[in-house]
Order: structure tokens, then C-alpha cells, then sequence
């Protein structure tokens, strides 16, 4: 999944920001409304973490140009105003959930997981495909019931790829999933972590490559 987290306070932002990494999701970070608005304009996101109390626009302000523009983006406004009032105000600004600083970042990941579920056709907690099970929640993934003791980046794209259910997934779509959006796109990571990923894998080959379309999983 890809996140957005927006907050002014850059400490905050980017110790969420490694936070979320770790789980496996591709996460941008804005330091202000404006640069928020500017890269979900042109970015799609799964969820958009965000402050309210930004210089500028406000995350009440990119809450109202998500809703007001039909962006599929779940949004988790993320504030200290912890008050009765303060909770159905943002709310009613469109946002899916609401979250007051001090917060237990277990929590946080929970809600932003439930959200992401919320963008994607359902689909059960652990994907099995020929063998390979994948544990979203524990993020594991064994073969046969052997571990596999994928990386963060490796877990991401058996991932994507299984959620993907056999059709083939582009490079472009992996980068955008798995990576974020400082990767250069000309790089060769995506071909270098599903090479590192099929040797984890074993044999029988399970991760094909589909000429000028990408890859998929499945033996058949």
C-alpha cells in the first residue's frame, strides 16, 4: 500500500514515516498542506495521514479537496485536539477515521491497515497461491511451511503480487506500491529484489516474468 503523511512538526512526520516503512508500505511525506495537496494531486494513495493544525492549508483544507475532487485516498486526521466536538468536526470534513496525539503507534498502523483495506476488493488476511502463505498481519511468508525471512522491500512485492491473484503487475506499479516516490524510475531495484525474491522462493519458480507487462506469481 502507499501512505501519505502530512504534518508539520518534521520530527513526527518522519519517525511515522519509518514507522509505516517498516511494515512493508511505500510512504511520502509532506511538511505542509500545500506540498500535501501538490503530491496527492499527482500520486495515488491508498491512505493519507494528516495533520489538521498545518501551516497553510490546513488538513481540514486537504481533507475538503480529497472529498470535494472524488480521490479515493482513506483519510486519518491526526490532531491533538482530542474533544468531543473536535473528533465529529473533522469527521464531518469526509475523513474515515481520527486519531489524537498521544497515540500508541501499534494503533496507528492498525487504523491506517484498515483504511488501505477499505481501497481494495476484499481479500482474506493470509494469501496462500501454490504453496507460498502470506501473513499481512504478522508479515511472514513461508513455502511449504518453511520460513522465508523476506525484507521489508521482498515482503512488499510477494505482496503486491499475490493481492494481484495471477494477473501481472508492471514495474511501474511495484515502484508506486513498494517503493516511493523518490525511487527513479530507470532504476534496476524492482529487478534486483524479485531476483533476490525467487531465490528465497526456490524451486519450482514461482514469480514468472510476463514480457512487456511485468510480472505475476503462479506456477500455471
Amino acid at each position: 500500500m502507499r501512505v501519505l503523511v502530512a504534518d508539520d512538526e518534521r520530527l513526527m512526520a518522519e519517525m511515522i514515516a519509518v514507522g509505516l516503512r517498516r511494515e512493508a508500505m511505500a510512504v511520502d511525506v509532506a511538511y505542509d498542506g500545500r506540498q500535501a495537496l501538490e503530491k496527492i494531486s499527482v500520486n495515488r494513495y491508498d491512505v493519507a495521514v494528516l495533520d489538521r493544525d498545518m501551516p497553510g492549508s490546513t488538513g481540514d483544507d486537504v481533507c475538503r479537496w480529497v472529498v470535494d475532487h472524488g480521490v479515493g485516498t482513506r483519510l486519518l486526521l491526526l490532531t491533538a485536539a482530542c474533544g468531543i466536538y473536535d473528533r465529529v468536526e473533522g469527521l464531518g470534513l469526509g475523513a474515515d477515521d481520527y486519531l489524537t496525539k498521544p497515540f500508541a503507534f501499534a494503533e496507528l498502523v492498525a487504523r491506517v491497515r484498515a483504511l488501505a483495506r477499505r481501497t481494495a476488493p476484499a481479500l482474506p488476511p493470509v494469501l496462500e497461491r501454490d504453496g507460498v502463505l502470506l501473513d499481512e498481519a504478522t508479515r511472514t511468508a513461508t513455502r511449504d511451511g518453511r520460513a522465508l525471512g523476506l525484507t521489508v522491500k521482498e515482503f512488499g512485492v510477494l505482496r503486491t503480487l499475490m493481492r494481484a491473484q495471477g494477473q501481472a503487475v508492471s514495474t511501474e506499479d511495484l515502484i508506486e506500491q513498494v517503493w516511493d516516490e523518490h525511487t527513479d524510475p530507470f532504476t534496476n531495484v524492482v529487478r534486483v529484489t524479485v531476483s533476490t525474491l525467487r531465490r528465497k522462493l526456490g524451486e519450482p519458480q514461482i514469480v514468472q516474468t510476463v514480457p512487456r507487462a511485468g510480472y505475476r506469481i503462479g506456477l500455471s
